[in-house]
């Protein structure tokens, strides 16, 4: 275990964080600490400095870093601990999706167990709520199903961000049209999650024209009522998403 040494006040853009509003500052703080944790600054197992040192060091009041102090506790990132001090959680107890954890996560790098994480996720829950959309959607879901599909045709290869919006418009349509709250819950939880994993599996796509067929293929069983249908068809079109994520992150990992 190490110990974790600030050599200065955190900054916000430049700026010390002191020198912010007392709720600013607050906001402020707990997202320095969130991308710090992250990013590896502020390593797993490694102790803070207690609480009268980090207040001299980062110039904040003991209100402000005990109400940050708690906040990341509750999103599993530290441990307080009498004597003992404030330790870094491993990320196996963060709260992944936490708005503040999800955006830092994203922000630094490509971290290979949260994206196969989600996948393994989506393998659970699309092929149900594709079922279930097939079982249960009215018209105007359909009319969603089919203005994301053509709106995917139409940017192709060319425009991977609206690609990536189109693509996750889709899969968000049938989400909805499941009609289980809590997959719906799911999926607005991990909407920024879901949008940075298809824009990493779309620039590894080696066939758009392959994957249009491919969610075509899910929208025809759901629009002809066919739930094993669509659930096939779904688990299908997770597992290329599954290959294309395993071979974006290998490639992300070799040296140009």
């Amino acid at each position: 275990m190490t110990d974790i040494r600030i050599g200065s006040a955190l900054t916000d853009n430049g700026n010390p964080i002191a020198a912010h509003g007392k709720r600013s500052v607050r906001e402020a703080l707990l997202r320095q600490f969130v991308e710090k944790i992250v990013s590896g600054e502020f390593a797993e197992n490694a102790t803070l400095p207690n609480e009268a040192e980090l207040t001299q060091q980062l110039g904040v009041s003991r209100t402000s870093l005990r109400e940050t102090m708690q906040y990341l506790s509750a999103l599993g990132m530290i441990r307080s601990r009498t004597r003992a001090g404030t330790t870094v959680l491993p990320r196996e107890n963060w709260n992944y999706l936490d708005p503040l954890v999800l955006d830092a996560v994203l922000k630094f790098g490509t971290d290979e167990r949260f994206y196969v994480s989600l996948i393994e996720a989506r393998q659970l829950l699309e092929p149900a709520a594709a079922a279930l959309a097939a079982a249960h959607a009215g018209a105007r879901d359909l009319l969603h199903i089919s203005n994301a599909l053509e709106e995917m045709v139409e940017a192709n290869s060319r425009d991977n961000e609206a690609w990536s919006r189109a693509d996750l418009d889709f899969h968000t349509a049938i989400i909805n049209a499941s009609g289980n709250w809590v997959y719906r819950q799911f999926a607005t939880a991990i909407r920024a999650a879901l949008l940075a994993s298809f824009r990493l599996t779309n620039r590894a796509s080696q066939s758009h024209e392959n994957a249009i067929t491919k969610h075509r293929a899910v929208f025809d069983a759901i629009r002809l009522r066919e739930p094993e249908a669509a659930r096939q068809a779904m688990m299908r079109l997770i597992d290329v998403a599954r290959d294309e994520i395993t071979e974006a992150l290998r490639k992300s990992k070799t040296p140009t």
